[in-house]
């Protein structure tokens, strides 16, 4: 898997100081209170997924928001290119898994032809990525992340509660075969499950240092509003990157929304706020009433989220309904 590069999920603390470019016009709507501005969206197509994974989806499962309820092909496309027009520059497409969406490949045909749009990227597990993937990049798919927890089988099925392995190693090699030039493999590390790093590091620098022991890491440059700590091995192609969100959380620099399946608006992952527009959309409110729904939901964005403890207090929807 030459060429990929490796996501680990970690846990974020201090409000580190950032300071965001602006290399691309964005309307007022899009900058919040604290002059952050937000060109990237991401979109969950879905709540289905057809893996269970324990960190996403508790092992009763959760009821899924009835078909009707969520967001059409055209209200994605109408409410994206609101986006689109008003700053966004990247659009992320997730889920549950989106590509179980039998109209994937004419959503990302659609956003791809935005007017400003950069890029266009996809979060997915890659079960059923392999044969639909030459047709989603002839439709404008630009950038892919897959998640891969375990590179062991058995873990594998455990983690997920289904089989399919194979299939995601199936969908990275043919990502790669296809051009595709910055494959993301991502991971999430639990301490419940057995890890293939050492068990119970609670910090990221702890990881590193043991990851260090068997390659020649070392750290590179960041873009100002990245997620990731990221890191090259020498000799390699490829990155390796740590997303601390809880232990090392990266807020002043934050560019991100959400709109989920069912159509409502996140600004903060971490908060349980969010703001309806499936409705008033249905309803027959005009762009320009959306866009000041938008505005009004960014401008209340908190400077940085409560912290690890309090959030683990705070009521909030499954991942599986907000979109990974």
């Amino acid at each position: 898997m030459n060429g990929t590069m490796t996501k680990m999920y970690a846990t974020s603390s201090e409000m580190p100081s950032v300071k965001v470019p602006r290399d691309n016009p964005v309307s007022d709507i899009l900058i919040d209170s604290f002059g952050r501005l937000h060109s990237y969206l991401r979109i969950s197509l879905t709540e289905s997924c057809n893996l269970r994974c324990q960190y996403c989806m508790p092992a009763e499962g959760v009821e899924l928001t009835p078909s009707p309820q969520l967001l059409a092909q055209n209200e994605i496309v109408r409410l994206a290119n609101l986006f689109v027009s008003s700053g966004v520059t990247k659009i992320r497409l997730t889920g549950g898994e989106p590509t179980i969406r039998k109209d994937i490949d004419e959503i990302c045909l659609q956003l791809s032809n935005l007017p400003g749009l950069k890029t266009l990227a996809m979060t997915t597990n890659g079960i059923t990525l392999a044969n639909k993937l030459p047709r989603l990049k002839e439709c404008g798919l630009s950038l892919l992340n897959i998640s891969l927890d375990t590179l062991v089988p058995a873990k594998f099925e455990f983690m997920t509660r289904r089989k399919g392995h194979e299939r995601v190693l199936k969908s990275i090699d043919a990502a790669i075969e296809l051009g595709y030039s910055s494959v993301k493999v991502e991971f999430c590390r639990s301490p419940d499950l057995a890890s293939e790093f050492r068990y119970g590091l609670p910090e990221w620098l702890s990881i590193i240092e043991q990851v260090k022991k068997y390659t020649g890491l070392r750290r590179i440059q960041d873009h100002p509003t990245e997620t990731a700590k990221n890191f090259r091995i020498d000799g390699h192609q490829g990155s390796v990157s740590f997303i601390t969100s809880m232990t090392d959380h990266f807020c002043a620099g934050c560019n991100r929304l959400r709109l989920l399946a069912d159509g409502n608006f996140k600004v903060c992952l971490f908060s349980p706020a969010e703001i309806g527009l499936r409705d008033p959309m249905r309803c027959g409110v005009d762009d320009n009433e959306l866009k000041e729904i938008i505005g009004a939901a960014v401008k209340r964005k908190k400077a940085a989220h409560a912290g690890m403890f309090d959030i683990a207090k705070t009521p909030n929807r499954p991942m599986i309904h907000i979109g990974g």
